[in-house]
């Protein structure tokens, strides 16, 4: 089989996941990246990835200071059979003509608009409606998390609406040192805030609203969820719908995992790439039912929750893996993912 050849566009958070995930898959090879930086960022991904430059302007520059360039955006496009765009937020839809035209397939982040591809993605939700596509946009975290856990409770017929509130990080980790907030909570100046609606193009049917701030953190979400149920119902029920869920795992704060710091310090001692967490973190002791309403808290990392969803995204537009069930068990596997951070993974062969 041929493997599918992978082009990276924007070396970021997300990107650089990106491009070391499809460097861990069995069909996927890694074209190369590309970038207009010149930085510590790309210095570095240089002495182990083939660089490209996204600009002539970037090319000149990234020859300059001794970055071995291996052509540029359009020459990576040539040799490429996919796209993955992970440039900052609005960038993305201003290249995409520059795909079309090249008669390239295109996976985009959550930063970009519904109506740029005209489709949105969760591996889980909606894979076979992205069979063959030219296009596809995975969604961004924090609507990731709540198609994941949502959609669990109305697959299993107990979500009749959902209300949540996002205590989101104030920046990434990386560039806290250029802004942020201290000592307040800023809340967004809409509601709903655009992750319902957002989860909504993906699971049209979803009754929820959203309603969120940003705090003065920088390492991860933490979502707050008051479900009305379809019925009376067990805390156990609740519970096996979402152990039934793909990439939704327990912890607990009886293990002393007590705020998202601690369960970012035990992603680093499990050993995970960077201290990522692509699962939906849901405190099981927290959840809580009464009669027909259900309350539960849950942590995501922003950094890395999208990036399974990418290597999915890819093999949906590529049509090389019929199913949603068949490409999430490659991808899950190579990753190493878990249903419950503190007892054995029920997968093996991890590489990451």
């Amino acid at each position: 089989m041929n493997h599918i050849r992978v082009a990276v566009n924007g070396y970021g958070v997300i990107g650089k996941r990106v491009a070391d995930a499809v460097l861990l898959q069995p069909d996927m090879e890694l074209s190369g990246i590309a970038d207009v930086a010149t930085d510590w960022r790309i210095q570095a991904a240089a002495q182990r990835l083939p660089i490209f430059a996204a600009t002539d302007e970037a090319l000149d520059s990234m020859r300059s200071v001794g970055i071995p360039v291996n052509g540029t955006l359009d020459q990576l496009l040539e040799q490429s059979d996919i796209v993955i765009d992970t440039t900052p937020k609005y960038v993305a839809a201003g290249n995409f003509a520059r795909y079309r035209e090249a008669g390239i397939k295109v996976v985009l982040q959550g930063g970009e608009s519904h109506t740029t591809t005209g489709h949105s993605f969760v591996a889980q939700a909606n894979y076979a409606t992205a069979l063959g596509r030219d296009s596809t946009r995975v969604v961004s975290c924090n609507t990731t998390s709540i198609v994941r856990v949502l959609g669990a409770l109305q697959d299993a017929g107990l979500l009749l609406r959902a209300r949540g509130v996002l205590i989101r990080r104030a920046t990434d980790p990386w560039e806290s040192h250029l802004g942020g907030i201290m000592n307040t909570m800023v809340p967004e100046p809409t509601i709903p805030s655009h992750q319902g609606p957002d989860a909504q193009t993906i699971l049209p049917d979803l009754d929820l609203v959203t309603i969120a701030a940003k705090g003065a953190h920088t390492q991860t979400h933490n979502h707050y969820w008051t479900l009305q149920l379809t019925r009376p119902a067990s805390r156990e029920d609740v519970l096996d719908a979402l152990r039934a869920a793909p990439r939704i795992a327990f912890i607990r704060m009886s293990d002393g995992l007590v705020a998202l710091n601690s369960t970012i310090e035990l992603m680093r001692d499990l050993g995970r790439p960077r201290g990522d967490m692509w699962e939906v973190a849901v405190w099981e002791d927290l959840v809580t039912v009464q009669g027909d309403e259900a309350y539960l808290t849950y942590q995501v990392y922003n950094e890395a929750i999208v990036i399974p969803e990418t290597i999915d995204a890819i093999r949906a537009l590529m049509g090389t893996a019929a199913d949603a069930a068949t490409s999430m068990a490659i991808t899950d596997a190579t990753f190493g993912m878990r249903k419950d951070f503190l007892k054995m993974p029920q997968t093996s062969g991890s590489r990451l």
